[in-house]
């Protein structure tokens, strides 16, 4: 079982909505030419995902048929994102919020000005059966071990799209969802769907086959990211920090990763792109490993090894197979 350490999320503050966001809705419903409600300004049916896996699987399985915006913008940490009037009245007035809960603290207290019947929380769709524990490491005990912040998913590790599997039931969650919000696209959306999802089972068998003969399989990550993936592939995750990235190990938490890195043969520590890097390389230069980049996909930049998720996707595989001394 792998388990990862938990540090509570700061939960961002929602902002004053009586003033701002009253006459932002305002706005938006006057005009002769104002787009009904839950349509983009181009008549098409507006959709607002939380972050970038979601933007990405909605945007492949919905063409150009539905305006599909983002919350979190590239280069910014998820886990921090904050909500302005402007933001919230978008998801007021979409069609469709596509969100995972419990990942992003601003996000879920925002879900309560959303119309129900407009929202879609993939949560379930994904599974998120490995719980948070606050060592960030694998008990190997057979049990679950969960840290509640309040929300229904909380405990969970929510980085479900390193699954590619995992990945695979949230897009068809994501397109029998678009078909009931613009039926008469369905036909598109199903054969889109099934599109990604193919490409999704080709990158995970190119994980099993690339994953399968490896020297070592213990995988230690700037944070714990990869519980999903080191599970599918028979990987043994420890995360210098935990699920929220920014988090700061103690001494005794750096001593102790230090000591399973030197005790395991462990060659390589793996930071990433949008989380600063000290401590991964603390870790690395502390025993002799050697530093590489391993890419949770919370978001797309300039430092990304790629154009998007398929791509980065398989720089970490690559990356996978020369740390872990894959055959």
């Amino acid at each position: 079982m792998i388990v990862t350490m938990h540090r509570p999320s700061r939960r961002a503050a929602l902002p004053a909505l009586s003033g701002s966001l009253a006459a932002l809705l305002a706005l938006s419903a006057c005009g002769s030419d104002a787009p009904s409600a839950g349509a983009g300004a181009d008549g098409r049916p507006s959709v607002v995902a939380s972050f970038y896996p979601l933007q990405f699987a909605t945007q492949q399985i919905a063409g150009d048929a539905v305006d599909v915006s983002v919350l979190t913008k590239p280069g910014a940490e998820p886990h921090d994102l904050e909500l302005g009037a402007q933001e919230i009245g978008a998801m007021t007035q979409a069609g469709l919020v596509v969100y995972s809960d419990g990942f992003q603290p601003a996000v879920d207290d925002a879900m309560g000005q959303v119309d129900p019947s407009h929202v879609l929380d993939v949560a379930s769709a994904a599974s998120l059966t490995l719980e948070s524990t606050e060592d960030g490491h694998e008990h190997g005990d057979g049990e679950q071990h969960s840290a509640d912040d309040g929300h229904d998913h909380s405990g969970n590790d929510p980085h479900f799209w390193l699954d590619p599997q995992r990945y695979a039931a949230v897009a068809k969650a994501i397109g029998a969802r678009l078909a009931e919000l613009e039926p008469s696209q369905a036909a598109t959306f199903g054969k889109n769907t099934d599109a990604f999802v193919a490409r999704l089972v080709a990158l995970d068998d190119a994980y099993k086959a690339g994953l399968k003969s490896c020297t070592n399989r213990v995988l230690v990550t700037s944070h714990s990211a990869f519980g999903y993936l080191a599970q599918r592939y028979g990987l043994e995750q420890h995360g210098i920090t935990g699920i929220t990235p920014e988090a700061e190990p103690s001494a005794a938490a750096l001593k102790e990763i230090s000591d399973l890195v030197r005790a395991e043969g462990v060659k390589t520590v793996y930071q990433e792109t949008l989380v600063e890097g000290r401590f991964a390389e603390t870790v690395a230069s502390s025993t002799g490993a050697t530093l590489a980049t391993l890419d949770p996909i919370e978001g797309i930049n300039d430092a990304s090894a790629g154009k998007d998720y398929f791509e980065v996707m398989r720089s970490n595989l690559q990356a996978l197979r020369t740390g872990q001394g894959c055959s």
